[in-house]
């Protein structure tokens, strides 16, 4: 009598009417058929499907490879983080980003400009001091405006980006932070412009009403083999007091008095140099139009400029170099001390 080639076999519950499963062998520790050396599964006792292997090999194969894919894209897609790699067929500025609006006009240097409104724009200060050994520090003053330096080359973000620092128009530095110390030597002899400039990630300058936001100053180089530049104003005139107007009780105990005047946004007398001699002691007596803060640089000395009322500040010149005085909110340059 024949056997029954399905006699004893497990019951298939996916397929009842259908063949039953092929007996398990016999050896847990090693669980191959003898028909096709195919692996049954330890846990469940469920028996092999038909061979497959390469067939299966090739679809794991794309599925792992079009996993790569959308993990690439999302790296380097929205959210993921910018890379200096511009596309195929475009420039080094690639002009990308939803922020503002796009002009043609360029900004002198080859860089379009990305205009936003006026309200919450990018601005910039910038201040130059000569330092004690060579050239100028140079300190950066920005407002509504963040420096990115890791993702420069990406798509223009709201107030990020970094500056580009020029003299007389040519190029001299990309600064991605407020400080930048300036070599006597890049400055010629002669009076020249500094000129600081803000740009988006793309490279695209920011703008307002069709200008780039930018900030500039005026320096001095001194000749070859000097130590620092300066500033150029004029000669400071002699110090007088107002009209009908004392001198305060501070300012009789000063080897030297400087009376300012700020009215409009514009100083009286223009912003020049005080001389001192080291020890001496100077008094300045400044009123504004306005509420303002007075802060003489590296004295870490301020007074406070109540509107339209005189204010005094007297200290001792016991340091030699050139100081800043200027206004806190409003900027403005109202001397320097030039101490010996």
């Amino acid at each position: 009598m024949t056997p029954d080639p399905t006699q004893d076999l497990p019951h298939n519950p996916a397929n009842p009417s259908g063949p039953a499963y092929p007996a398990a062998p016999a050896n847990p520790a090693n669980p191959v058929d003898s028909a096709g050396g195919r692996t049954w599964c330890d846990a469940c006792g469920t028996p092999p499907r038909a061979a497959h292997g390469p067939r299966r090999a090739l679809r794991t194969a794309a599925l792992v490879a079009v996993l790569l894919l959308l993990a690439g894209g999302a790296a380097t897609g929205c959210g993921g983080r910018a890379t200096t790699h511009h596309k195929p067929g475009t420039s080094h500025e690639q002009a990308s980003g939803s922020v503002g609006t796009l002009l043609e006009t360029e900004d002198g240097a080859g860089h379009r400009l990305r205009e936003v409104p006026a309200e919450g724009a990018p601005e910039v200060r910038v201040s130059a001091r000569p330092d004690t050994e060579d050239g100028w520090n140079l300190q950066l003053t920005v407002r509504n405006f963040r420096f990115t330096p890791d993702s420069t080359g990406g798509a223009a973000l709201p107030g990020a980006g970094h500056a580009h620092l020029e003299l007389d128009g040519r190029k001299l530095a990309r600064l991605y932070g407020p400080w930048f110390h300036l070599p006597a030597a890049q400055v010629p002899e002669g009076a020249h412009t500094l000129t600081v400039r803000l740009y988006a990630d793309d490279h695209t300058a920011w703008a307002v009403a069709g200008k780039p936001v930018e900030a500039a100053v005026p320096l001095t180089g001194g000749p070859p083999g000097q130590g620092a530049g300066a500033h150029t104003h004029a000669p400071a005139p002699p110090a007088s007091s107002p009209p009908g107007g004392t001198a305060p009780t501070e300012s009789t105990q000063a080897d030297r008095t400087v009376t300012i005047a700020i009215r409009g946004g514009k100083v009286t007398p223009a912003p020049g140099r005080t001389e001192l001699r080291r020890g001496e002691r100077v008094a300045l007596r400044v009123t504004s139009d306005r509420a303002d803060t007075l802060h003489v640089h590296s004295y870490d000395k301020e007074l406070a400029l109540p509107a339209g009322q005189e204010a005094t500040l007297t200290l001792t010149a016991d340091r030699t170099g050139l100081f800043e005085v200027e206004t806190h909110e409003s900027g403005l340059v109202l001397t320097q001390l030039l101490v010996r």
